[in-house]
């Protein structure tokens, strides 16, 4: 990997890294930590992250414990989560709070593929933006005479095949989001 074309892996690595983080956070039916990513607890007045504050785990398939550390924070974060667009309420016993996620409808199934399949060309776009700004540095390059033709050819190639891979990842991660979505 030459100079020119690191700069631009490194961009479409991280756009695949954050698709990865988007569908970790997709309530698929299944109890996952990761919905619980976003949501900040007023903590002594300092927005925290749930599971810096209490020990997330899941249960059972379809339950997830939320086990605080300092019990005088359990009101705190059921609000937190009753305010979230989680849209599961909490239930509490006063030490532990349980999150049951229900079983999804199918039509709530079929929004959520479509969601997951928007945001899988939203990161394909982030691709192509990041070849079309590398192809027309490298453009200006030979313009400049620091690059050959032949040179700009095979960085463009290079580019493309590099363009490709991540946009196949991007297929794979999308369909395994799918399948899990749409599995009952």
């Amino acid at each position: 990997m030459d100079e020119y074309l690191q700069p631009a892996k490194e961009k479409m690595e991280k756009a695949v890294a954050a698709l990865k983080h988007e569908y970790a956070s997709i309530r698929a039916g299944r109890a996952n930590p990761a919905v619980l990513d976003k949501i900040r607890v007023d903590y002594y007045g300092t927005p925290t992250p749930i599971n810096q504050m209490a020990a997330v785990s899941v249960a059972e398939a379809r339950v997830l414990t939320i086990q605080p550390w300092d019990a005088s924070t359990v009101r705190a974060i059921e609000k937190a989560i009753q305010n979230s667009e989680v849209g599961i309420n909490p239930q509490s016993d006063g030490r532990v709070i349980r999150l049951i996620f229900p079983q999804l409808t199918e039509e709530h199934r079929k929004q959520i593929a479509k969601d997951i399949k928007h945001m899988a060309e939203e990161a394909k776009v982030s691709l192509r933006h990041t070849r079309r700004e590398v192809i027309e540095h490298l453009k200006k390059l030979e313009k400049a005479s620091e690059l050959t033709e032949d040179d700009l050819k095979d960085e463009e190639k290079d580019l493309q095949e590099m363009t490709e891979k991540y946009s196949k990842e991007i297929d794979k991660l999308a369909a395994a989001k799918h399948d899990e979505v749409m599995e009952v």
